[in-house]
């Protein structure tokens, strides 16, 4: 696990001074302090009401009744993985999915839609919560946000080089400020997709090991990996029609299914692999 955390710090290193490159290409000093002071900004509101934001997105309401089926859950499985009791929401959609969020153990939340609880039996569904539970516990939450919010930045950035480019500059200005045509698909088309990339492996690696810390916290992998399986099975023909597709790393399961090459750019890994892995754990 330690590996994987210092895996995450690289990674999410080499996205800042992607965005910092970026910004640095399209105005120099100034464009690389402006793109730093930007990612500072962005990181600090996203720090503090990331949590309130996609509870909203998603008309997530939280559960008062402690006596309910969700509630008793969410409270066994943080009890056994020995962190506060995260709020916990339920949100009126079919699609079967859950996710966390919260910048912390102390200010987490919990959420699982409908469909989810109808779909899973208890050991499933507990395997589910160990599973966003390792998230809290991890801070992968946090990271993820982040990670998503940098390759954001740098995507739009990129996108205003470009309109800035063709309709804002040109002849010696274009030249003085290096935006000749390689610049402009570098910014354009490169740069994203690196960001892409990077935030990609960063959120599947958090994937795996959430996966593992949430089998490990209720001593059961098989639970989780047949869960995952009904999940997969489930999301291809009743995806979520509600939020959106940025945030969509934060689910357990990709809910906005993608078809042909899509899927090569997916938040999650393969719900295969991911369930080979569970089965081979040895707790």
């Amino acid at each position: 696990m330690i590996l994987n955390q210092i895996k995450t710090v690289i990674l999410l290193g080499a996205l800042t001074g992607l965005m910092l490159l970026v910004g640095n290409l399209v105005g120099g000093r100034l464009g690389l302090t402006v793109a730093l002071i930007f990612a500072l900004l962005m990181n600090g509101v996203t720090y503090f009401f990331s949590d309130k934001i996609v509870l909203w997105m998603y008309k997530a309401k939280e559960v008062r009744d402690k006596n309910s089926y969700l509630y008793k859950t969410v409270k066994e499985v943080s009890e056994l993985a020995n962190i506060p009791m995260p709020r916990v929401y339920i949100i009126e959609q079919d699609a079967s999915n859950a996710f966390a969020t919260g910048r912390n153990p102390k200010n987490a939340a919990v959420a699982c839609t409908t469909g989810i609880l109808n779909l899973l039996d208890k050991e499933e569904l507990k395997g589910v919560i160990a599973h966003e539970i390792s998230h809290v516990r991890n801070r992968d939450i946090l990271i993820t946000t982040i990670a998503a919010t940098i390759a954001t930045v740098i995507a739009y950035i990129a996108q205003m080089a470009q309109f800035a480019a063709i309709f804002g500059l040109g002849g010696e200005n274009r030249e003085k400020n290096g935006m000749n045509v390689v610049g402009i698909l570098i910014l354009a088309i490169l740069t994203p997709l690196i960001a892409t990339i990077l935030q990609l492996a960063i959120s599947r690696s958090r994937e795996y090991l959430a996966d593992e810390s949430g089998a490990r916290i209720i001593k059961n992998p098989k639970s989780l990996a047949n869960a995952l399986l009904k999940l997969e099975r489930n999301t291809r023909i009743n995806p979520l029609h509600i939020g959106n597709k940025a945030a969509s790393s934060l689910f357990i399961v990709n809910p906005f299914k993608g078809e042909g090459l899509l899927t090569l750019f997916s938040t999650h890994p393969p719900v295969n692999k991911r369930i080979e892995r569970l089965n081979s754990l040895v707790i």
